[in-house]
């Protein structure tokens, strides 16, 4: 593909009333994608594929596109088969690539499944109902506001442990006790198990003496005995009980929890096809941990040390059991942590990440115009004060860790109308699977509290979504325009794209956008636990990926193109005319099935696992290399590593992890493959000014005015070139008109320190002689994402 100006853009081909949704994919089924060689297929095969029945994406598709209109509840009428065959192509092109919780759990069971296994977005209003939705893979939001967090921990009861010594789990050996003493952190890191010896068998066998009940007949007679169900609901209920019974002020009490029908460490979870279950150990650790760093600690545990406030219990609680979300290094917790600029424990909150050991949420104040005014102003009033201090030491922070960031909550679509403030999400919660019960007249003050909040919504942990602060959920797709082109992309000449090519091409991407808005109002009438507040809001999120490649292949437009809003006029009005046809098919396809207008519509996500499948550029990011080596981690014994060398990848051992050797593989993202040449911009080329005009014309013309949420965008700031005034200046200039944007100082690779990286960017001329020296036809090798740890969350850097 050669480069050359941009014409105008045709007439789209624009759907009527009349047309069928979606009828520009047609009923045959039309061939499967290929999934992008190497890191795509990887990518397909941990997250998406189901090997038991040896699928490729067109199985896929077939299922996920049956489950989701099933979801009508009724016999299929001869119009439903026709949307779903349609449904069906648009995924199994790419052109609608949903989201990878669908493309995992989807098929004809997803009726009689909960909505939170395909709920991409959450919010949570309590520390129990934040664990259930983590457990069922949500990504959480939580608003630590002093007014929204009225529980104090150290009012829970007394809590008493158990495991029985039948269950496989119970350390009846030593090697079981040394992987008990390893999980519990009792033993010095990487000790194996022929160093373990009698001292070390002692510490352990005294930790569970001392943090287990044995004898269960020793338990006061009015304690609260509590069995824990081996379901996610049950795991969350015993975690409702001890904060349900904090909030009642149960102190005194005692509450035995019993942990011995929880499935044994390695046992397949059915509901997470087949993955491996965590055991009984992993629940355990985090009630000792909570019982030891949360509860004890908020009594006072060491004399004339300040009392820690209920909100910094609350967040404390939350870490210690999201960190315990984990089945087969594939299922992690995701969570946002925010906190209003005008509470007092402000300071505290922006500081306690750099502090260390909260790792498993992203941290961010809740500000808004008043504070980006006070931040800039001379005066001495208080709050002037409180503000200038909070940005110095915000960004401070953030320019060494990273965080906290800026959201600004005024701008956010419910804090804007008002519309959530008037009717704050209900407190009784239930599903089917799961009824509030001991937690109820908690989840009842805190959404009178949220009635009079500062902030009465917040964001999911990508931010690219806007939720009340009660609890509500957001389901999330993506589509992607360059993968509906109806012919192949290297016939094509980018920006001449011959008008009949357009207007088809036009069409189907149109029709992508109305199938995943439809798409998504169904999954909106699944059975959930915050039913009423679905209901009442019926929140959609449907944005583009690989919008760089669309705006070269279709409109031949480069990143500094797309900046110029006149000469990228074609580019911008394309992408306004889909936002309205996404509003549009919303509120046509809810009055149909007598559902709530959807509140929100519009969003771009991060799309980094669906954007990998087919080797695009992610959600609305920039790509973040021209060529790299993925960096595959194996077990050094592993054949696989001696037959990689024999073909010239590269290969090395790691001397900070023994055993473990690292391969190279070299990777060409897909839009070097389409001939931009010098035209393309990568992430660290691109000036911080030039990524928030970008950002700033993404909310104006595809979230719009209203029912939009955000852009989900990480801007990184190289600290080589931008120091920490200059970093403080940029924010100043440009955070305040944006509802939402992460910013990342950032250092280059060679300073971090580390052995491994998982990416390792390389010039053209290396990249050619890495390329020279493989022996394989295929270069691009397809290896199986459990190895890619990096992938789950766990990469050990």
């Amino acid at each position: 593909m050669d480069g050359s100006p941009p014409a105008p853009a045709p007439a789209p081909a624009a759907a009527t009333l009349a047309d069928p949704p979606g009828a520009a994919f047609g009923t045959a089924a039309v061939a499967a994608r290929a999934f992008d060689p190497g890191m795509g297929l990887a990518v397909a095969r941990r997250t998406v594929l189901r090997p038991e029945d040896q699928e490729d994406f067109g199985r896929v598709a077939d299922r996920v596109a049956a489950g989701n209109m099933a979801l009508l509840g009724r016999a299929p009428t001869i119009a439903d088969a026709a949307e779903q065959a349609r449904l069906r192509n648009a995924i199994a092109t790419g052109a609608l690539v949903t989201s990878g919780r669908h493309l995992q759990h989807g098929d004809a069971r997803q009726p009689r499944r909960n909505m939170e296994v395909f709920t991409n977005c959450a919010t949570a209003g309590a520390s129990f109902t934040k664990f259930y939705l983590l457990l069922n893979g949500a990504g959480v939001g939580r608003a630590y506001d002093d007014a929204l967090c009225p529980v104090d921990w150290a009012q829970a009861p007394d809590i008493l442990l158990h495991l029985s010594p039948a269950h496989p789990d119970w350390p009846h050996d030593r090697a079981a006790l040394h992987r008990f003493g390893a999980e519990f952190g009792l033993l010095r890191w990487g000790m194996g198990a022929d160093a373990f010896g009698a001292s070390e068998e002692a510490d352990v066998r005294g930790f569970i003496a001392r943090e287990l009940v044995h004898d269960l007949t020793r338990v006061p007679a009015d304690a609260i005995r509590h069995r824990i169900a081996d379901t996610r609901e049950g795991w969350a209920r015993a975690v409702e009980l001890i904060e349900g019974l904090a909030y009642q002020g149960a102190r005194g009490r005692t509450l035995l929890l019993d942990l011995s029908d929880i499935r044994p460490l390695g046992e397949p979870i059915r509901g997470m096809q087949g993955r491996p279950a965590s055991g009984p150990l992993s629940l355990l650790r985090a009630f000792i941990t909570l019982r030891r760093d949360v509860i004890e600690a908020a009594r006072g545990r060491d004399p004339g040390a300040e009392a820690m406030r209920p909100w910094e219990q609350a967040l404390r609680a939350d870490h210690i059991l999201s960190t315990e979300v984990q089945v087969g290094g594939a299922r992690r917790a995701a969570r946002m942590a925010t906190k209003s600029w005008r509470d007092p424990g402000a300071l505290r909150f922006v500081r306690l990440k750099a502090e260390g050991g909260l790792w498993t949420a992203n941290h961010s104040l809740m500000v808004d115009a008043e504070f980006w005014s006070r931040v800039v102003r001379t005066d001495d009033e208080p709050l002037t004060r409180h503000a200038r201090a909070l940005f110095a030491a915000a960004t401070a922070c953030a320019y060494v860790n990273g965080e906290p960031g800026f959201i600004n909550g005024d701008r956010l679509e419910d804090a804007r109308t008002g519309f959530a403030r008037a009717k704050p999400a209900i407190a009784d919660a239930a599903s089917a699977r799961y009824r509030v019960q001991e937690g109820a007249p908690l989840l009842a003050d805190v959404a009178r509290r949220a009635a009079t909040a500062d902030f009465p919504v917040t964001t999911n942990p990508c931010g690219e979504v806007v939720l009340h602060v009660t609890g509500g959920y957001c389901v999330i797709a993506d589509f992607a325009p360059l993968l509906a082109c109806p012919v192949a992309l290297d016939a094509l000449t980018p920006g001449a794209v011959p008008p009949e090519v357009a207007r088809d091409w036009d069409a189907r991407v149109e029709a992508a956008v109305r199938l995943g808005v439809r798409f998504l109002i169904r999954v909106n009438r699944m059975d959930a636990l915050y039913a009423v507040e679905v209901s009442r809001t019926n929140r959609i999120g449907i944005g583009p990926t690989g919008l760089h490649e669309w705006a070269w292949a279709r409109f031949g437009l480069g990143f500094h193109d797309l900046l110029d809003e006149d000469r990228a006029r074609p580019f911008w009005d394309a992408l306004a005319r889909l936002s309205d046809a996404a509003k549009d098919e919303a509120t046509r396809y809810a009055a149909a099935l007598g559902m709530a207008p959807p509140a929100t519509v519009t969003t771009i996500k991060p799309a980094g696992t669906t954007s990998k499948l087919f080797g695009m550029t992610e959600g609305a990011h920039l790509p973040a290399r021209r060529q790299y080596l993925r960096w595959v981690q194996f077990r050094a014994t592993d054949p696989l590593v001696a037959d990689y060398a024999a073909r010239g990848y590269p290969m090395r051992r790691l001397q900070s992890f023994p055993g473990v050797a690292i391969v190279g593989f070299p990777t060409l993202p897909l839009i070097q493959r389409l001939g931009l040449g010098d035209r393309l911009v990568t992430a660290p080329e691109a000036s911080p000014a030039e990524q928030y005009r970008w950002l700033g014309l993404l909310e104006r013309h595809w979230i719009g005015a209203a029912r939009g949420n955000q852009v989900s965008y990480t801007l990184k700031i190289a600290t080589e070139r931008f120091g920490l005034e200059d970093f403080r200046a940029i924010l100043l200039q440009h955070q305040p008109h944006l509802r939402c944007c992460a910013v990342l100082p950032s250092r280059p690779d060679s300073e971090l320190g580390y052995e491994y990286l998982p990416e390792e960017e390389v010039d053209a001329d290396r990249f050619r002689s890495i390329l020279a020296g493989i022996d394989d036809p295929g270069v691009a090798e397809a290896v199986d994402l459990a190895r890619l740890q990096c992938e789950a969350g766990v990469c050990p850097i």
